[in-house]
């Protein structure tokens, strides 16, 4: 019905076009009595990205086609139909457009109206500001934001600043030329006038602290000389012996004062509460020269402590040792003083050029001098590790093979060794200190890493004035060419060998592998020999402070990574223990780490939080805390968290809500920065305490 709607609708329209009485189509009269074009205006639509691009529309009324002149010195016109739009860019400011609207009869009628073109100020600003971790007077600054063309950097540092420019996804560095707190403007520009700015605030601090080694960029160590005492940083001349470092300090004492030498500020106030005792290697062109090494408060030198100490090798390195036991710990030390030879005028010449290097604290002796005593390790370099074979065994020292950062030793059973060959752990005087046995603690673990499994090892303890005062054991490796910590209950007696007897003083051990076969040229390596306590072979369990000096924490590590436990180099903040781990990540894998067996399943039946303190190096540093089970590890469960902050201790948290609570986990294993490669670096160098479960 419709469609003969329209067919009787076009029909009727013909009909009347056919009537109609005019038949000539050429009259243009009705055109010239048109009127001119009205109300005109123009529509402006300006895009929201900074660029000035300018959609034009012009309106009006009678109007065959529009001239607009766009008003920023454009001499032609734009012709535009109506209906239609011409787009043009402009620069930010304000223009005045000129629109003509032209009827069909030539009659014009004109319009201005007014363009503003105002870019967006840039949004989302956000600014990175970091002390380089390679020169710690020098910060790195990168930026981002919305709407921005180009970003301007004021770095604080003096009062007539010109700003550097820089882009998004570029890092515009500065070196400062001293300490203090600085303030970092950044402001970021659009195509206009309006800007956005971010300040940090940036500390750079003195970055020398104990130990001085020299290893940083020279600038990096300000050694003030004077009265003749000229030190600077070179490379080792000397390099060998017990110095192998690249970069050591060298001092001249030139002709001035018998007391001329140098002094250097530290960054904080030097920790006395645990280490009194001064290591520094020096290579002396003489016998007898004499170091002094002092401490003062940083602004009053009255307040001082110094010991004197003479050198005993000619042309070679030595390790001197300043004794500061009896220095006041209530005073504040942050400066160290040099002077060699005190008493005598220097003369610039090859007998008065001193080389040193190294300066810690410790608590230890000069190397070899402390008698061997458990727990043995054999990376204290104040410790005589001298061991003692027998039936032509042959040990010597030696790296741990999965870690060449740890110090071990290394047993050959050469081929016609005796059945018995066996190695005394230290020299025939035994240890230090008796074995601490007592009816519940009978076992001694030592680590060890055997070329096959199921080989015997026996452990001898006896009373050094009485070998006929003893008592041994035998336990047998378990796997081949890997660490395992080897246990030997001397409850558990060997065969045909008098009973443990308490009333014993046994204070010597000797351990002897592949026991009761003739040498064959095996090679074992052994290290952290311990007494156990707790009645188990694990004895540990949660929360690991590392605080005992009963308990073995026995770390196991892996493609790099190397734990040992420390005195805790960083006392401060939320962390002032005297005893932490520390983990070192060394080349090998991106997974290097390391993992501790506990006596006992962990209980996750209520806490399944653990916490860690952590001193990382860097903000942004991943701890990866995964645990085991104790003999599959495809049992297991980890989490990852960063580090938020740089050379300061923090907790980190990670969530174990989800654990499977129905399988056994008895392993905690440690790795930093999972997927980078470590390089050993102080940039690798990680502390950690007190892992708990809450």
């Amino acid at each position: 019905m419709n469609t003969l709607k329209k067919i009787y609708a076009v029909l009727f329209l013909l009909t009347l076009m056919v009537s109609c009485s005019k038949q000539s189509f050429d009259d243009t009269g009705f055109a010239d009595q048109a009127a001119a074009p009205a109300n005109l205006s123009a529509l402006f639509d300006i895009t929201q990205d900074n660029t000035g691009l300018v959609t034009i529309t012009p309106n009006g009324e009678g109007v065959a086609y529009y001239q607009v002149y766009l008003g920023d010195g454009t001499t032609a016109p734009v012709k535009i139909l109506p209906g239609k739009n011409t787009r043009h860019t402009y620069p930010e400011g304000s223009y005045d457009v000129r629109i003509l609207g032209i009827g069909i009869n030539g009659l014009t009628t004109e319009s201005t109206q007014t363009l503003t073109v105002s870019f967006k100020a840039p949004t989302d600003l956000e600014v990175t500001a970091s002390v380089d971790q390679a020169n710690p007077f020098q910060v790195n600054v990168t930026a981002k934001a919305n709407y921005e063309t180009l970003f301007k950097v004021y770095f604080g540092e003096t009062a007539d600043e010109e700003p550097a420019s820089f882009m998004e996804n570029e890092t515009i560095s500065h070196v400062y030329s001293t300490v203090g707190s600085y303030t970092i403007r950044v402001v970021a520009l659009s195509g206009g006038v309006a800007t956005t700015e971010v300040e940090k605030l940036i500390t750079i601090e003195n970055p020398l602290l104990l130990p001085l080694d020299f290893e940083g960029a020279a600038s990096n160590y300000p050694f003030i000389n004077f009265d003749g005492g000229d030190v600077t940083v070179i490379d080792n001349p000397q390099a060998g012996g017990i110095n192998g470092s690249a970069k050591v300090a060298r001092m001249v004492k030139n002709a001035g004062q018998p007391w001329g030498g140098s002094v250097i500020s530290l960054g904080r106030p030097i920790d006395f509460s645990a280490n009194k005792i001064f290591r520094m290697k020096v290579y002396s062109p003489r016998v007898g020269a004499k170091v002094l090494l002092k401490t003062e408060n940083i602004s009053d030198g009255s307040i001082n402590f110094e010991k004197e100490v003479t050198t005993t090798i000619a042309n070679g390195w030595e390790d001197l040792a300043f004794d500061f036991s009896t220095i006041n710990t209530a005073n504040s030390y942050q400066k160290l003083v040099l002077i060699f030879e005190l008493g005598t005028v220097g003369d610039g010449s090859a007998n008065f050029t001193f080389l040193f290097d190294d300066i810690r604290l410790t608590n230890s002796l000069p190397s070899g001098t402390a008698q061997i005593n458990l727990p043995v390790s054999f990376d204290d370099e104040a410790v005589n590790y001298t061991v003692t074979d027998f039936g032509n065994n042959s040990t010597i020292d030696g790296v741990d093979p999965t870690n060449a950062a740890n110090k071990v030793k290394i047993t050959t059973k050469p081929s016609g060794a005796e059945t018995w060959a066996g190695t005394t752990i230290g020299t025939a005087s035994g240890f230090a200190t008796a074995i601490p046995l007592t009816a519940t603690n009978t076992k001694m673990s030592v680590r060890v890493y055997s070329p096959a499994a199921d080989i015997p090892v026996l452990l001898k303890i006896e009373d050094h004035r009485d070998p006929t005062l003893s008592v041994e054991t035998i336990t047998r490796t378990t796997v081949a060419n890997a660490w395992e910590t080897l246990v030997f209950d001397f409850k558990n007696h060997a065969t045909g060998t008098a009973a443990l007897n308490l009333a014993t003083t046994y204070d010597k051990a000797s351990i002897f592998f592949d026991f009761g076969t003739t040498g064959n040229g095996k090679v074992f390596y052994w290290d952290d020999v311990a007494f156990v306590t707790g009645g188990s072979s694990g004895s540990l369990g949660l929360p690991l402070d590392f605080e005992s000096a009963a308990l073995t924490y026995t770390f196991n590590d892996f493609d790099g990574g190397a734990v040992t436990v420390i005195r805790n180099p960083e006392k401060s903040g939320i962390n002032t223990s005297n005893t932490v781990g520390r983990m070192i990540k060394n080349p090998g894998q991106p997974w290097g780490g390391s993992w501790i067996a506990l006596s006992s399943a962990i209980d996750f039946s209520v806490k399944k939080t653990f916490k860690v303190k952590v001193f990382s190096p860097r903000a942004g540093a991943k701890l990866l805390l995964k645990v085991e089970n104790q003999n599959d590890g495809g049992i297991n469960f980890e989490k990852e968290v960063a580090t938020t902050k740089s050379g300061e201790w923090e907790e980190l948290t990670f969530d174990y809500s989800a654990i499977n609570t129905a399988n056994s986990y008895h392993k905690i294993v440690l790795i930093f920065d999972l997927g980078a490669v470590g390089d050993g670096s102080a940039n690798y160098t990680y502390l950690f305490d007190d892992i708990t479960l809450n």
